[in-house]
């Protein structure tokens, strides 16, 4: 039997959040959006374990990977954000949609150091400005999401409009496969 966690609005716990995610968290709230963070526990932070520890679906959790990227010398990362039951097409949709000619995912130290996040909790909430947030079609369509909260010992919930209002949100058809 699955666990059963207590969301709960999430402007009204930045301890369950990271830094970074608190500010955009609130000004989402203000805008009108519905956020929400439940405390789960680290070691089941890996989206697989999480929904079999807690009962939720992986249809509507979605997994943020970052990705680097170089061409002529510059470095560019971007956000990916697709369903659980996804692969973010990096070496297709991604490379064209950043004009690189390689991209890889980002080593996680320099992932860590630049947006403050745990492994394991990077959000697409709170990036650095110069990162775009590539989102899935499918996971802008989606009511009800789980996504990581920049912590291993929390989770978000909301929904997939959220996402696509985030001011360096770009939805992809396809990007998810």
């Amino acid at each position: 039997m699955s666990e059963t966690l207590a969301w709960l609005p999430a402007a009204d716990h930045p301890e369950l959040l990271a830094p970074l995610v608190t500010s955009v968290v609130e000004q989402l709230t203000k805008d009108g959006h519905r956020v929400e963070v439940a405390a789960i526990d680290p070691s089941d932070a890996d989206t697989e374990a999480f929904c079999a520890r807690y009962g939720e679906p992986l249809g509507e959790s979605a997994n943020c990977v970052v990705v680097a990227g170089k061409r002529g010398g510059v470095l560019k990362y971007a956000a990916c954000l697709v369903l659980a039951t996804t692969r973010a097409d990096i070496n297709g949709l991604v490379r064209r949609h950043l004009d690189v000619r390689k991209v890889s995912f980002a080593p996680l130290d320099e992932v860590v150091a630049a947006t403050g996040m745990a492994y394991g909790g990077v959000t697409p909430l709170g990036l650095p400005a110069d990162w775009p947030v590539l989102i899935d079609a499918a996971v802008a369509a989606g009511e009800s999401l789980v996504i990581g909260s920049g912590l291993r010992e929390s989770k978000l919930r909301l929904g997939g409009s959220t996402l696509a209002a985030l001011p360096t949100a770009e939805v992809l058809e396809g990007l998810g496969r």
